[in-house]
């Protein structure tokens, strides 16, 4: 193999750039993950926070194919809890292992000071969970079931002309731990023109407020342009039924009114079908955004136990035994 010229290679300064003179075969590493993952299967854990009875269960229902409606929720809880559970899903060949995670009696109670406190307790334990599971003398992260939160879908009540005390509060403490799309629940409950006020209006008092919201990434040049329109339509106005209605000669998921029916799966009803198809396309964005929240977490976990990089003449520290007994006691420090 002959060195090629390095001068037309800035990006590969410090580098040898070789040519090859005949076929290797590294060429198949992407095929080999490729079925790797597909034998593995992957995973993917969503967040739903909203109020009691705004459509939560429907539209993961309408999203997944799937029917995850669960007992009926009571608005009398004197706080508010979460609700887990954990599918395997099957489509072609490739296995999804979804988690949903959904609050039961949020904005229910009278006193809603600290009503996001147990949401940002549960992500905070995923992370711990997983950290306890990296930490281990012998760890299995392959096979170990990561419940860490990849995306929430925070449910906005289409009835408000603006967003609540609540709602900024519980997303103001949760930009920095979790990817949040927020979406319109039962958005067909108000006429168009006023659901696109609505949504100039959550944007405006996001932007105002200082909070993040996750925006579809738009660097990669394959999805560049669609991610480009789809944050556009940020916060989606979703709608979701499992209920079929006959419309012609087919039956469609719909929702079906004494003026007209809602069409689930309709790109002009609702953006249904929008959230779908980017959650699906920008899955990977955001389980690697996931590990960025998880390692600032990591971060602030072990430099409370007394681990830094470097010590104080700014020298690089190696993993002194200090830190091995600071780590093995880290249960009662936890």
């Amino acid at each position: 193999m002959a060195a090629s010229d390095a001068d037309s290679h800035p990006q590969n300064v410090g580098f040898r750039t070789l040519s090859l003179s005949a076929h290797v075969g590294f060429d198949s590493l992407p095929d080999q993950l490729l079925r790797k993952s597909i034998k593995h299967g992957f995973c993917f854990n969503i967040l739903c926070i909203g109020e009691t009875g705004i459509g939560k269960s429907a539209l993961m229902s309408s999203l997944f194919n799937t029917d995850f409606e669960d007992s009926p929720s009571t608005h009398f809880l004197s706080s508010v809890r979460l609700r887990a559970q954990t599918c395997e899903l099957q489509e072609s060949n490739v296995l999804l292992k979804l988690t949903v995670v959904k609050t039961v009696g949020f904005g229910d109670q009278v006193n809603k000071a600290d009503t996001y406190q147990p949401i940002v307790d549960y992500i905070d334990a995923q992370f711990e969970a997983y950290l306890e599971e990296e930490l281990k003398v012998i760890r299995s992260l392959f096979s170990y079931h990561d419940t860490r939160i990849h995306v929430c879908l925070y449910f906005i009540s289409p009835t408000s002309r603006s967003l609540k005390n609540i709602d900024l509060l519980t997303m103001r403490s949760l930009d920095s731990k979790v990817n949040i799309i927020p979406v319109i629940g039962k958005a067909d409950s108000i006429s168009k023109t006023e659901l696109q006020e609505f949504k100039k209006k959550i944007m405006s008092e996001l932007v105002s407020n200082g909070i993040r919201i996750y925006q579809f990434p738009t660097d990669d040049e394959t999805f560049s342009e669609m991610n480009t329109i789809i944050n556009g339509y940020l916060p989606f106005a979703v709608v979701g039924s499992m209920e079929k209605v006959k419309i012609g000669n087919k039956m469609v998921r719909a929702r079906q009114y004494p003026w007209g029916i809602v069409k689930v799966e309709n790109e002009s009803h609702c953006d249904t079908i929008k959230l779908r198809r980017m959650l699906c396309t920008n899955m990977e964005d955001l389980k690697e955004k996931t590990c960025a929240y998880y390692e600032s977490y990591r971060r602030c976990r072990l430099e409370k136990l007394g681990c830094r990089d470097v010590g104080p003449e700014n020298k690089l520290v190696r993993f002194r035994k200090e830190w091995r007994q600071k780590l093995l006691q880290r249960k009662t420090v936890f």
